[in-house]
C-alpha cells in the first residue's frame, strides 16, 4: 500500500472508519498513522468534506492537554491573534518553513547516528531524549543563535518594508502631508 493515501471515513457518531483495515479506530490510532509517516486523508462520511485537519488539530489538542505541552499560552494566545491578521499567511509559511528545516535537520542527525552506529542498531526516542538532556547546553546554545539569526532577520525585512513603502509613496502627493526633498518643495 505504499505510495497510496489510506481512507478514514467519520461518521456522525464521531466515530472513525479506516476504509483500509475495514475497522474502526480511535484517534490514537490515527496518532500513530502520523508517527509513523503514513498518508491518509480523513473524510466526512455524509457529506465527503474533508476533515483531515481537524482530526490533526484533536490529536493537537489531546497531547497539549496532557502531560507536557509544547505550546506555552502566551504562544497560543498569540497564534490566535494572527488569525485574519495580514500577517497571517506569512506566519504560517513561516512556521511551515521553520518545522521543516528542524525536521530535515533531526533527519541529518538521525543518518549520522546510523552512519556511527550502522544501519541496524536501534536508535529510540529514548536514546534520543538521553542524547538531548546530555548535548542540552550546546543544542540550547544552538537553538539561542539560530533564534537569534531569525530576529535579525525579520528587523532586516521589516526595514526593507518600511524603505520600499517610502518609495512607493514618495512619489505621491497626500494633502497635508509635507514631501521631502527628493520629491520637492515641503509645505
Amino acid at each position: 500500500m505504499a505510495g497510496q493515501t489510506r481512507l478514514i471515513k467519520k461518521y456522525p457518531n464521531r466515530r472513525l472508519y479506516d476504509t483500509a483495515l475495514s475497522c474502526y479506530i480511535t484517534l490514537a490510532d490515527v496518532r500513530d498513522l502520523v508517527l509513523n509517516q503514513d498518508e491518509f486523508q480523513v473524510i466526512d462520511a455524509k457529506t465527503g468534506d474533508d476533515l483531515t485537519r481537524s482530526i490533526l488539530l484533536q490529536i493537537i489538542l489531546e497531547a497539549e492537554s496532557g502531560g507536557a505541552p509544547m505550546f506555552t499560552s502566551d504562544v497560543l494566545a498569540q497564534m490566535i491573534r494572527f488569525y485574519g491578521n495580514a500577517m497571517q499567511g506569512f506566519m504560517g509559511r513561516y512556521l511551515e518553513n521553520n518545522i521543516g528545516a528542524f525536521t530535515e535537520t533531526q533527519a541529518k542527525l538521525q543518518e549520522q547516528a546510523k552512519s556511527l552506529y550502522g544501519e541496524n542498531s536501534p536508535i529510540s526516542n529514548d536514546l534520543w531524549t538521553q542524547f538531548l538532556n546530555f548535548q542540552g547546553p550546546a543544542m540550547q546554545s544552538m537553538m539561542g543563535t539560530y533564534m537569534e539569526q531569525s530576529k535579525r532577520m525579520f528587523v532586516q525585512m521589516q526595514e526593507q518594508l518600511d524603505a520600499q513603502t517610502r518609495n512607493i509613496f514618495n512619489g505621491f502627493q497626500f494633502p497635508g502631508v509635507p514631501t521631502d526633498a527628493a520629491g520637492g518643495d515641503k509645505t
